[in-house]
């Protein structure tokens, strides 16, 4: 019998004894399916259909991985093949071009650092030299047709309208302008690197850099340079500007506890510093409430302090995205609150009964590694605040007057909450904005002497005694 089926147009079935019951199910019925494919095979003129029997579905597990090949070369092979067709695809990338000029930049002035507040301050005055060099490597001579430098803020936010969107995220906004050139100039690569001094006054008012855990307000100077046939090269400094008040006097403030006769009196330093502690002097009075025969009086059981920082901001939309908040010019506003310092007190004050009043003094402070922020109100919306918040618990006691020191306790206790307003700014050093380093000024220097005139004064020579005699002189002992 011929087996190849190209020699024959039919294709034969062979049909295997299979048991009667597998697994509880009975075969000995015939399959209509095996009907249909017999009735099929018996012309030589169609094509044979070999379809799937009702039992083809039962398979045995272990042999259903028999036509896999389970090869680590198989493996490595193919990522060695992707390693050739991406090194091949980064062989045919030309080298980037070479920029035609060097750019760097020196700061003559101090930090930026702005005194007072933003209503006071007279800003903060940076001046320096921009440093352009041709790349010799690349090209001699190198004819630049306009170099700008732009002073930039960018405000960028960490919860935008649109997640993936840019323009929804950073904002820049150019506050200053400087063009170096006024038509094109030629930097020959023989005389080296030539400096461009520039300058200028950074208005008060403006908000100081911040990193906060919404947004971020972050300066920087931008120069783009262009040559005469298109090509630029672009250098960025980063600007950091910050902001310090000067420190004033003490802050006194008076907090009351209705319904009870609970006076506290807190004195606070004018400005706090992320570095470093401050003192915080607290006296509570009307402790003591004094009867015929008995008194109650509360007592200071335990006190605690932390310091909050409140951050608000709002994160404004593009023009693309604006229909999600419901057109141009809103926003959506976020809050993040969070305790940078905190501690607890159980014992450290002075307590009389007699006059009724406890009081103490402590030291609080921030925590530096939570990476505070400062004081910072921005017109963008952003704004940044602390507050030191104090726990008070006292319990109530009961005492005869004749022996106060054996006192009951009533059960009774309350929680006394307060909290204060905190100016947190950095270290302002010896305190003098530029103005007042600044020389006289003209206006300002008094009247010089008169001058001395030949019609009314004289000079005459000398006729005294000779001086010379009257002179010591001094020898070296060799």
């Amino acid at each position: 019998m011929d087996r190849n089926p190209h020699s024959n147009p039919s294709v034969a079935l062979f049909f295997v004894t299979m048991p009667s019951k597998i697994f509880g199910i009975d075969l000995r019925r015939a399959s209509p399916q095996l009907d249909a494919v017999a009735a099929k095979n018996s012309s030589r003129d169609n094509v044979a259909e070999v379809r799937r029997t009702s039992m083809e579905h039962i398979k045995r597990p272990g042999l259903i991985g028999l036509g896999k090949k389970h090869s680590s070369h198989d493996k490595k092979d193919k990522d060695r093949s992707l390693s050739k067709d991406k090194h091949g695809r980064d062989g045919g990338r030309s080298p980037a071009p070479p920029k035609p000029v060097k750019m760097n930049m020196v700061m003559e002035s101090p930090p930026a650092l702005f005194i007072d507040p933003p209503q006071q301050s007279s800003g903060a005055l940076i001046s320096g030299r921009l440093q352009v060099s041709p790349n010799v490597v690349g090209m001699g001579d190198v004819t630049l047709d306009s170099i700008v430098m732009y002073l930039e803020c960018t405000t960028t936010t960490k919860r935008p309208v649109h997640e993936r969107c840019r323009e929804c995220m950073s904002t820049v906004t150019d506050l200053y302008e400087w063009n170096f050139l006024s038509k094109p100039k030629t930097f020959r690569g023989l005389a080296g690197t030539q400096e461009l001094p520039f300058s200028h006054l950074i208005p008060g008012h403006i908000p100081a850099t911040t990193h906060g855990q919404l947004g971020t307000i972050d300066y920087s100077l931008h120069v783009r340079a262009k040559t005469d046939d298109g090509v630029e090269t672009e250098y960025r400094r980063e600007l950091i500007v910050s902001r310090a008040l000067r420190p004033g006097n003490d802050k006194n403030s008076v907090r009351i506890f209705p319904p009870t006769n609970l006076t506290l009196h807190v004195t606070l330093p004018s400005i706090v510093h992320p570095i470093g502690d401050f003192p915080v002097q607290c006296r509570m009075t009307g402790i003591t409430t004094k009867r015929d025969d008995t008194q109650t009086r509360w007592k200071l059981r335990k006190l605690t302090w932390r310091i909050e920082e409140h951050e608000t901001t709002i994160s404004p939309a593009c023009p693309k995205h604006a229909a999600k908040i419901g057109g141009e010019g809103k926003g959506v506003q976020h809050q993040h609150d969070r305790d940078i310092g905190m501690d607890e007190l159980k014992q450290g004050w002075k307590t009389d009964y007699e006059d009724g009043q406890v009081e103490g003094e402590f030291t609080a402070g921030i925590d530096s590694s939570k990476n505070p922020q400062f004081d910072v109100e921005a017109p963008n919306g952003m704004k940044i605040t602390h507050n030191l918040v104090l726990e008070l618990v006292i319990a109530e006691e009961w005492a005869p007057n004749k022996k106060p020191q054996q006192a009951t306790p009533t059960g009774a206790a309350r929680v006394l909450r307060t909290q204060f307003n905190l100016n947190v700014t950095s270290r302002s050093g010896m305190g003098i904005s530029w103005d007042d380093e600044m020389p006289p000024m003209y206006e300002d220097v008094p009247a010089s002497p008169p001058h001395y005139q030949n019609d009314h004064t004289s000079v005459m020579d000398y006729e005294g005694e000779d001086l010379h005699e009257d002179i010591e002189h001094m020898t070296l002992n060799q």
